[in-house]
């Protein structure tokens, strides 16, 4: 029973992080930290930009949760530390690999409705980051793997085209 309990609050936390992400991305990254954040709008120049900080919001607590549970005998910190854990990966590899193609993972075009729905929801974002008056008060979709149904409905379309 225990085991079940500590995959429901790994998945819990997990989930629950796309809310926070969502909230910080919106919230907080497109108004007073946008001077970290405006280098993910920009042309990258070189291997790193400035809102690579940011992954320091989830690792720091994901390292604190999980060293605090096991020095309490692994209890429920320990599993949310893992839950933030597994979000950041997620995040490495579906924004950094999939979206932006940091590195290459991926196919240009994922062949899976959820991977297509959720890049094309992303790019929606960054639709007008080089528009000459690019205000990013117009940017849409703040969610990582959680985009509109629309985006997944386009991706439908594409995929069933290229059948």
């Amino acid at each position: 029973m225990i085991y079940i309990q500590n995959a429901a609050i790994i998945l819990i936390t997990f989930g629950l992080m796309e809310l926070v992400a969502w909230g910080l991305h919106k919230y907080i990254l497109h108004t007073f930290l946008w001077v970290v954040h405006d280098t993910h709008h920009e042309i990258r120049k070189g291997l790193t930009e400035k809102n690579d900080l940011v992954a320091f919001v989830f690792a720091i607590p994901s390292w604190l949760c999980m060293m605090f549970g096991i020095m309490d005998g692994n209890d429920f910190k320990l599993y949310i530390g893992i839950g933030i854990l597994l979000y950041g990966i997620c995040y490495v590899i579906i924004h950094d690999g999939l979206i932006h193609r940091r590195f290459k993972i991926f196919s240009d075009s994922p062949k899976s409705v959820y991977l297509l729905g959720v890049k094309l929801g992303h790019l929606a974002h960054h639709k007008h980051d080089f528009d000459e008056d690019y205000n990013k008060d117009n940017d849409v979709v703040w969610g990582m793997l959680w985009v509109p149904k629309e985006y997944f409905d386009q991706a439908r379309r594409i995929l069933k085209k290229k059948k």
